[in-house]
């Protein structure tokens, strides 16, 4: 073995080998027997080599006889010659260069130790060292770093790169390995748990799943015009009039209207002029598609893609967002601009303050267009407080301030520019009184939202506890307080109550069924965040957010279906047709829908409905309620009646008795109809 402190010659057995006896041995001769010669030339070299040629072979003759002795005479070494003694007298020079490296710093080949490999006449040895030629009186270094290392000590040094040797004509080339078509991008540690390029891809892509279910599950509903559908497009065809050539309203749409009457009603008149009822209806699926996709972009903003996947998911498929997907009323309208201001304030909480007040006019809007949807806006006051404190501390009190101020302002705004805003006490702060029970009022807000809220509960007590679910377990240190927490739990879970407390506080459960909707809509994110948690880590439970998700659509479809089944007035309309002219007056129990379809033969203020009424008769007695309808049909007021009985019973009442023996009116025609809630029929009496 060579000793890894010396240059490259000195390991070469040639400069031992003087009279070349180890040629004549060949490959027969073992590695112990060539290991025991270095060991004795090395003890000669350690202790400086005799400076006679004489002295040098004799100690070579004598070892030799010593080791090939008994019988091996034929191997003894041949009389050295002049050519020799000068070979001699070169490989001295190469150990004096030798002894010279071994007092300077090793520096390692870049050849890896034990590769041995052919170069031109020498190989790469077991301590990295380039083995060279000596009888071509060259040493070839095919790295450059080795030459520059050894070529102050080697006379013959010289480089020589190597190069690949040249494939054989007869043997093809091979063929260069072709470039993949698609590298795999590198997989984040938990792609779901991180808004990553590919979760946002996969996210949009199911995304897109829930808004075709939800687009399916709305397009499914059938049936005519509602009555408030009637009420609102016509009252809008009224409004572009008054609007364009100073048409007077008829009656106060203002004072009653749930909204104002030259949001919504105008919009829907417009549709319909162009694409009927069915266009309005598309216009309704549109604005309820873009509160789910917004709802999905709020709630990526917040926590992360599979929680706002599962807020989406479960929205999508409840009965207020499939029924108002495909009803013409404000509901639709109001949902998607609370929405959309609800995303501004979540998405500007880390901008300047001054951002927020981007989500005052679409909130302001939302409350314009259906005035029960100020019963939200103190819940998006507060969030703009949340979504900014944990980035800006005791500024963001004033970001609230600020929102909140802004939508103050435009409502003096819009009142001192609209006068009047009565529809607003009528139908929402000084509503009458019905005689729901609480216990029936939250039972069937139970029943039309309880799946989703008990995911938004589940969510926001897991959110408290842990606010994230271990994926990546270094995340849970950058989350947020727990107050904070515990804070936005609170807030956006609880705003789901408020419909249902403020309507137990009117005793009545009139569109209820509607009004659910708005408050999930802001108890959608942590509902998702509840079924993301109900998955688990890693997907870990599929199985039970799939079944929330199925339990949700199924309760959705049936209740939508059921709300939705109002009576069919196809028939009825057809035989009012012939019956009316812009003479007459006609009384009908929901008389916003033949005055809808039966607007190009009527005006609006010729029919009259069974809500209430003040008459006097012909005797100047003054009547009001249902004495007032008794009195009408008994002087023969109307040309046309329509009732159904359901709607007004009392009036019904009063006014069948009325007809009772009359021989001013006759039954002309029966219309029947089939409801979730049983058969009917309209009865049309027509006067003689």
């Amino acid at each position: 073995m060579s000793d890894r402190r010396t240059p490259t010659w000195a390991d070469d057995s040639e400069l031992h080998d003087e009279y070349g006896y180890g040629q004549q041995q060949g490959q027969g001769q073992s590695h112990a027997q060539g290991q025991g010669q270095a060991q004795g030339q090395q003890q000669y070299a350690d202790n400086g080599y005799p400076q006679q040629n004489e002295q040098y072979q004799q100690h070579q003759q004598n070892q030799q006889h010593q080791q090939y002795g008994h019988g091996n005479q034929q191997q003894y070494a041949p009389t050295p010659t002049d050519e020799d003694q000068r070979r001699y007298a070169q490989q001295e020079s190469l150990r004096q260069y030798a002894q010279q490296a071994q007092t300077r710093p090793r520096v390692q080949p870049t050849y890896p130790p034990y590769q041995e490999q052919a170069y031109q006449g020498g190989y790469v040895t077991e301590t990295g060292s380039w083995r060279f030629d000596v009888h071509d009186r060259t040493s070839s270094y095919p790295d450059q770093q080795t030459y520059d290392t050894y070529a102050p000590y080697d006379p013959y040094a010289s480089y020589t790169a190597v190069e690949p040797e040249a494939a054989p004509a007869s043997v093809e080339p091979e063929a260069e390995s072709e470039k993949p078509g698609y590298t795999l991008p590198p997989v984040q540690e938990s792609a779901w748990a991180v808004d990553g390029g590919r979760s946002k891809l996969l996210g949009r892509w199911v995304m897109l799943c829930v808004l075709l279910i939800q687009t399916g599950l709305s397009l499914r509903l059938r049936g005519t015009a509602f009555q408030d559908e009637a009420l609102y497009i016509a009252a809008g065809h009224y409004e572009v009039g008054n609007i364009l050539h100073g048409t007077p309203v008829p009656g106060d749409f203002e004072g009653y209207f749930s909204g104002y009457p030259k949001l919504y009603p105008v919009l829907a008149a417009m549709v319909d002029s162009v694409a009927g009822l069915a266009g309005v209806r598309i216009v309704s699926l549109f604005f309820m598609l873009g509160a789910t996709a917004l709802l999905y972009a709020t709630t990526r903003r917040m926590f992360n893609v599979r929680a706002a996947l599962g807020a989406a998911a479960l929205f999508s498929v409840i009965q207020s967002t499939v029924f108002l997907g495909n009803f013409a009323t404000f509901d639709a309208a109001a949902i998607f601009l609370l929405a959309l201001a609800f995303w501004i304030v979540v998405r500007t909480g880390r901008s300047h303050i001054l951002m927020v007040v981007l989500a005052a006019p679409p909130a302001f809007l939302a409350f314009g267009t259906k005035y029960a949807a100020g019963l939200y806006l103190p819940t998006l006051v507060v969030l703009a407080v949340l979504t900014a404190y944990r980035h800006r501390g005791l500024l963001a009190l004033a970001r609230g301030v600020l929102f909140g101020g802004a939508m103050l302002a435009m409502l003096v705004a819009s009142y001192l520019y609209t006068g009047s805003l009565g529809g607003i006490s009528q139908t929402t702060t000084d509503r009458a009184k019905g005689a729901d029970t609480a216990a029936t009022i939250l039972q069937h807000s139970s029943e039309w939202g309880g799946l989703m809220f008990l995911a938004a509960l589940g969510g926001s007590i897991a959110y408290v506890i842990r606010p994230s679910m271990g994926e990546m377990p270094w995340v849970d240190k950058k989350g947020p307080g727990k107050f904070r927490r515990i804070s936005l739990g609170v807030v956006l879970t609880g705003t789901a109550l408020l419909a249902p407390a403020y309507q137990i506080h009117l005793q009545t459960e009139i569109s209820l069924f509607k009004h659910v909707g708005f408050g999930l809509l802001f108890a959608g994110p942590m509902a998702g965040l509840g079924m993301s948690r109900l998955v688990g880590p890693h997907f870990r439970h599929p199985q039970l957010g799939i079944m929330l998700y199925v339990l949700t659509l199924v309760f959705g479809m049936v209740q939508s279906q059921q709300a939705y089944s109002f009576p069919d007035s196809k028939e009825m309309t057809a035989i009012l047709r012939n019956m009316v002219d812009r003479k007459g007056s006609y009384l009908a129990e929901e008389h916003e829908v033949p005055a809808y379809y039966l607007r190009d033969k009527t005006d609006y203020d010729q029919w009259q409905s069974t809500f209430g009424m003040d008459y006097k008769d012909k005797k100047g007695k003054q009547h009001s309620g249902p004495d007032a309808y008794r009195a009408a049909v008994k002087d023969a007021k109307f040309d046309v009646i329509v009732l159904r009985g359901t709607v007004t019973p009392e009036v019904d009442t009063a006014v069948t008795d009325a007809l009772r023996g009359n021989s001013h009116y006759r039954l002309a025609a029966v219309s029947r109809f089939t409801t979730s809630k049983g058969d009917g029929a309209f009865r049309i009496w027509v006067k003689r």
